[in-house]
């Protein structure tokens, strides 16, 4: 499987994605041909030069923004940019992951600024600026042929800038919203400036599957993009693109345990709620016998090791029980992709699994279909048959 991944080391913004897109060897021409699809002639100039940080070659890319706008930046809302992108040519894997960044991006100015999703314009990232980086960055990964896209965790910054708010302190309220938005783990590596901007940001939460140290891959290319500013360390993002090792992944997890046997059944289920809104990946209860034989039940909780120590804190202040078994295991992970489809009742997304390229498994996500089946008072196994159905299809006329 095609993986891409970025490293955030110096941190992210909309321009030194577009940069290491194209040090991997994605075609201006291909690029701005793509672009057009937008209908923004005469709105910007995309401009790339290679040049060094810190003695570290990159290539810069700067959207120059043209015409009557070149005073300030439109203020596209989000309406307005979502009609755009999906009335565009543009494919839909495209069009898919676009709407997904800038979602993700419109979803923490409303929180930020208290306001009503559709009210949510792109003032400050520069609606411009922001749909060339975030749609050029989709069309980058897509000429790649990327299928799976992870992140290291980012750096925080520190500082402040000036905005059409005043002066804020970084990181600033949008890449907060985004950083809690996908739990997205953080580290100072000393440098007080803007590392991580609202569109790096939203293009790392929106894509990134997860913000792990690099896997296990084998390395086909390195693409370095350069930020604008010097900085005491090289002021560039490397963004990896490859395959997965073999057709397994392996990553560790922590395993957390306890045996409860004086509880109310309806306080495990709760607890057992709470754990996974937390971010664990797994709970799970088992009935056991337990001493003077007493019947108790066995809570397993299986989630990231940085989530340790909040689910524990959860289990003790929810439960009566006074301790907690913790152990890290191994554990083995096929090749995963998300594939989106269309069915008579809406969108669905397909988890499709591969071993050593070859698929074995596809199911439609039950979440989608349930909520397809409420919407159109249908039964769920209606859902879920035509969304596998739509899938098989699909991957009859393109195996690939």
């Amino acid at each position: 499987m095609k993986l891409a991944y970025f490293d955030c080391t110096a941190g992210i913004a909309g321009d030194m994605c577009l940069g290491a897109l194209l040090d991997c060897g994605v075609p201006l021409e291909y690029l701005n041909q793509q672009l057009q699809a937008l209908e923004l002639e005469g709105e910007f100039h995309l401009q790339v030069n290679r040049v060094q940080r810190c003695g570290q070659p990159a290539l810069h890319a700067v959207v120059e923004v043209l015409g009557s706008h070149g005073g300030g930046h439109p203020a596209r809302h989000w309406p307005e940019i979502q009609a755009l992108i999906e009335g565009s040519q543009l494919a839909p894997a495209i069009k898919a992951r676009s709407l997904e960044v800038f979602y993700k991006l419109a979803q923490a100015e409303a929180k930020v600024h208290q306001m009503p999703l559709e009210k949510v314009h792109f003032h400050e990232v520069g609606a411009v600026d922001a749909l060339v980086d975030i749609v050029g960055t989709c069309i980058g990964l897509d000429w790649l042929g990327v299928e799976q896209v992870l992140s290291s965790p980012h750096p925080i910054g520190g500082g402040w800038v000036n905005t059409e708010h005043g002066k804020l302190s970084v990181p600033v309220p949008a890449v907060i919203e985004l950083w809690e938005m996908a739990r997205v783990p953080v580290f100072s590596n000393g440098v007080e400036a803007e590392l991580v901007t609202p569109t790096g940001a939203a293009l790392a939460v929106a894509l990134a599957q997860e913000f792990v140290p690099c896997p296990p891959m084998r390395v086909e290319k390195v693409g370095r993009g350069a930020g604008t500013r010097e900085l005491p360390i090289p002021n560039v993002l490397r963004l990896w693109i490859g395959e997965t090792a073999g057709g397994e992944l392996t990553e560790t997890v922590s395993v957390l345990q306890t045996q409860i046997d004086d509880l109310n059944p309806q306080v495990i289920a709760y607890t057992c709620e709470q754990v996974l809104a937390l971010g664990a990946w797994d709970v799970f209860t088992q009935p056991i016998t337990m001493k003077q034989g007493r019947p108790g039940v066995l809570l397993t909780v299986i989630c990231p090791p940085d989530r340790v120590p909040e689910c524990q804190n959860l289990i003790f202040r929810e439960t009566s029980t006074l301790g907690i078994r913790h152990s890290q295991e191994q554990r083995t992970l096929l090749e995963r992709v998300i594939e989106r489809v269309e069915t008579p009742y809406g969108l669905v997304d397909v988890k499709v699994a591969r071993h050593h390229g070859r698929i074995v498994n596809a199911q439609p996500e039950f979440r989608d279909c349930a909520a397809r089946a409420q919407e159109y008072r249908v039964p769920v196994q209606t859902v879920w048959l035509a969304a596998q159905s739509v899938w098989q299809r699909r991957r009859e006329e393109d195996p690939f």
